[in-house]
């Protein structure tokens, strides 16, 4: 098949390209990267700088391209948003793609419209990036994604989008959930696909019967990203880590990153055992499994409902917290910092659980066969 993956998610759409290729088909990425994180794309589309000059720039690109992105089998959308237009402006660039190519696909992966309206309904999640303890959550971001979602016209397209669609493809159990009331005949689970062949192993912790007397720092790495830490939830995680390292200095040691390029994170993060990653998730998503693939153990989402998606009643390598402060250090106390005969085969696990159910060829397949159903 021709497949055309247009837009990119933390990695999915590259990554997904790599096993589909593997598998014979002929893929292409379109995509900006996802902007500061720079991941591989075929044809680069990115918005070169903000204001008049840069949107005209863009535009013209856009144009320029479009009567290229035709004949394909297989169109694959990474959101409803798939390009960096508002709303209103995006939906004749779908039509085209789907007026001049076979089928269409489109992905939830993140945030959208209905990410975005089940998470604050307050009944369909315990807690959500917009929800929690029955109260709505507030910060700067959480605000712009409700106007632009729910009030703006990306919801509207959105909608279209999904109506139109031959198929809505999610890649965590929150997405899955939130389309199925609205599109259950045409919403399918896929996990998200890791070349584990392509990851640089993380640094293993020292084997139980190696553990000395003498005290084996745990290494917690956390990645921050500007503008978006309070939805994360990093700015908890990192306030139950900064604790613990302070209550365990020989013990606990921290880094962190701020917003640097996939390259460069990837560097950064070989040398750590553990990943602090999306507080109110009930999913590891693509950082995490791509640090689980390492053989690094994630401190956050795994909640039952997803290892009961994904049929596995085995493997629970993720170290499962709850939306606070104390849980995340009282977790990581007990589960770590008081076991640290265990954290070898953990990270064991962690790399066992990729294989099993992120093999991005075994992924592959799976949409092979939605492709062609």
């Amino acid at each position: 098949m021709k497949i055309l993956l247009l837009g990119e998610y933390s990695n999915v759409h590259a990554t997904l390209a790599e096993g589909l290729q593997a598998l014979g088909h002929d893929v292409t990425v379109v995509s900006d990267g996802d902007r500061w994180k720079n991941y591989h794309r075929d044809i680069d589309l990115r918005r070169r700088s903000l204001g008049l000059g840069g949107a005209i720039r863009y535009l013209t690109d856009v144009v320029r391209l479009w009567p290229r992105l035709r004949g394909f089998d297989v169109v694959q959308l990474i959101n409803p948003v798939f390009l960096d237009f508002k709303g209103e402006r995006i939906w004749p660039f779908y039509k085209y793609l789907r007026r001049h190519n076979g089928k269409v696909f489109m992905g939830a992966f993140g945030i959208d419209y209905f990410w975005v309206k089940v998470g604050m309904d307050g009944t369909t999640f315990r807690y959500s990036d917009f929800h929690i303890n029955g109260k709505q959550r507030y910060s700067t971001f959480i605000n712009e994604m409700k106007a632009t979602w729910l009030n703006g016209s990306k919801g509207e397209l959105n909608l279209r989008v999904a109506d139109d669609c031959d198929g809505i493809i999610a890649g965590l159990y929150e997405n899955y959930v939130t389309y199925l009331p609205s599109y259950s005949g045409k919403t399918t689970f896929i996990p998200f696909p890791i070349n584990s062949s392509a990851v640089t192993p993380a640094t293993l912790y020292p084997d139980a019967s190696d553990l000395s007397d003498k005290p084996t720092p745990i290494h917690c790495f956390i990645g921050i990203q500007r503008g978006r830490s309070e939805y994360k939830g990093t700015d908890i995680m990192l306030r139950a880590l900064e604790r613990l390292e302070s209550d365990y200095p020989s013990l606990v040691k921290m880094e962190k990153a701020e917003s640097v390029p996939f390259d460069t994170y990837q560097k950064m993060i070989g040398s750590s055992h553990v990943l602090l990653d999306q507080l109110y998730s009930y999913t590891p998503a693509m950082n995490a499994l791509m640090a689980m693939a390492k053989g690094m153990i994630i401190v956050g989402g795994g909640e039952p409902e997803h290892y009961e998606l994904i049929g596995e009643k085995e493997l629970h390598p993720i170290i499962n917290v709850q939306p606070n402060e104390d849980d995340v250090y009282n977790q990581m106390l007990s589960q770590l910092v008081n076991q640290p005969h265990t954290i070898r085969q953990r990270q064991l696990d962690s790399i066992q659980y990729i294989h099993r159910h992120h093999d991005h060829i075994q992924v592959a397949r799976q949409y092979e066969a939605l492709y062609t159903k």
